[in-house]
């Protein structure tokens, strides 16, 4: 039996526990770091529209002008996955 250790993908703490299971079963983790911005994360997201490196690109294809839909497109997400993280990101 091989034990992987589990980081956080923000602060790369391992101070991790397991928190439930997500809808489509798989396993969510929680950080035990206070000082850590990301507290609850799942390391292989179904979904590409949840990973920070894309929504990372989602912000900076707006800052270059490309539209919603062109966005969603490149990106191989959901146009209301662009609109709702352009959302997040204008109000903070």
């Amino acid at each position: 039996m091989v034990v992987e250790p589990i980081q956080c993908p923000s602060c790369n703490s391992t101070n991790i526990v397991k928190h439930g299971k997500t809808a489509e079963g798989k396993q969510r983790y929680k950080c035990r770091n206070s000082e850590c911005a990301r507290h609850n994360f799942v390391l292989k997201y179904s979904y590409r529209g949840y990973l920070p490196s894309v929504k990372q690109q989602i912000c900076e294809m707006a800052l270059n002008g490309s539209g919603i839909r062109d966005t969603a497109r490149v990106l191989k997400i959901s146009p209301t996955t662009v609109i709702e993280e352009l959302k997040k990101r204008s109000s903070s």
